[in-house]
């Protein structure tokens, strides 16, 4: 039996050693994760709920991570442009989208272009935030009992707006509606600004409105609270019923933030932002944050969001069906 050659012998030691240096690189480079800036993608324009967020947890995402997390507002279509962008993003944990309830509204309304069940992971719901049913002073109902008591009085009589055809406070309205057997007339507005500024004046009578949106105005005296549309109620307005409540079991509608990445992005990136992200909502201060934006902490597993989500999508699917409702 013959011995190897030398060149042989040193081209099997040059790929002994090249092998054993990828075995041992490959867990330093899943340690060393990130190495470079993150983004979150905010599919809304700057200063709404969700940008406001999206930034706090960006700052303390930077300090847990030891890298800069930027928010990159891309707004358009309903949030679709910028979900798209984070749908076609390389899945390596470098690109996050940050999304409210209206991710869930579009999949039951719209004909997208991906799947939200599968083309998108859930990493961390951060926070909920109620809804809040008020109505203008003139309306002879204190509570939602008496407002249903009323509606089915005179049917078609009373008038709710909304921020926009197929948005969650129309959704909200149409639920309440289907829940109770009453009808009521929807008006669509361009946006929570005009709805307010005529429920202010009496042009409309009901809105779904976030809770610190409409504060002000109840502490004001110049609209009512009615109930909240979470199954719990509001640390903001502890003293208002939920509709749960009021008598229509099982009423929930809630807007939420969280966050999701690509699919197939490696569940490691993934369980590793939902330690930091549920750490962070644990931390007092970030509480205090959260609470100014009348919303109140979540976290959970990935598992948890991804609940939440598809629940979401296939109850306002039900919604969107039952009412007729059509995005022109």
């Amino acid at each position: 039996m013959s011995l190897l050659s030398l060149p042989k012998l040193r081209v099997l030691l040059v790929l002994s050693l090249g092998m054993l240096a990828g075995l041992l690189a490959a867990p330093t480079v899943a340690q060393t994760y990130p190495a470079r800036p993150v983004r979150i993608v905010v599919p809304f324009s700057p200063g709404g709920g969700t940008d406001i967020l999206a930034r706090l947890i960006a700052q303390k995402l930077t300090q847990s991570l030891g890298q800069q997390v930027i928010v990159d507002n891309r707004p358009g279509a309903g949030s679709r442009i910028g979900t798209e962008i984070v749908v076609r993003a390389t899945p390596d944990g470098y690109t996050f989208l940050m999304v409210s309830a209206t991710y869930a509204v579009n999949a039951a309304i719209y004909r997208l272009d991906f799947d939200p069940a599968k083309d998108l992971l859930p990493v961390a719901q951060m926070a909920s935030v109620p809804f809040v049913l008020v109505a203008h002073p003139s309306l002879p109902a204190s509570n939602v009992k008496e407002l249903i008591a009323l509606a089915k009085a005179k049917p078609g009589q009373i008038i709710y707006a909304s921020t926009g055809n197929g948005s969650s406070p129309h959704l909200a309205g149409e639920l309440l509606a289907m829940m109770t057997n009453v009808r009521m007339v929807h008006v669509p507005y361009k946006g929570g600004g005009p709805a307010m500024i005529d429920l202010l004046s009496g042009q409309v009578q009901l809105l779904f409105n976030t809770v610190v949106q409409s504060l002000p105005h109840i502490n004001s005296g110049r609209l009512k609270p009615l109930a909240v549309g979470s199954l719990k109620r509001s640390s903001v307005l502890p003293q208002v019923m939920t509709i749960d409540e009021s008598g229509v079991r099982g009423y929930d509608v809630t807007n939420w933030f969280g966050l999701l990445v690509p699919g197939k992005t490696p569940q490691s990136i993934v369980a590793r932002i939902n330690r930091d992200v549920v750490q962070h909502l644990q931390a007092a201060d970030f509480k205090a944050q959260l609470v100014k934006q009348g919303a109140e902490p979540a976290g959970g597993t990935p598992a948890d969001f991804g609940k939440l989500i598809r629940g979401d999508i296939a109850k306002f699917s039900r919604i969107v069906k039952a009412a007729g409702i059509r995005i022109e």
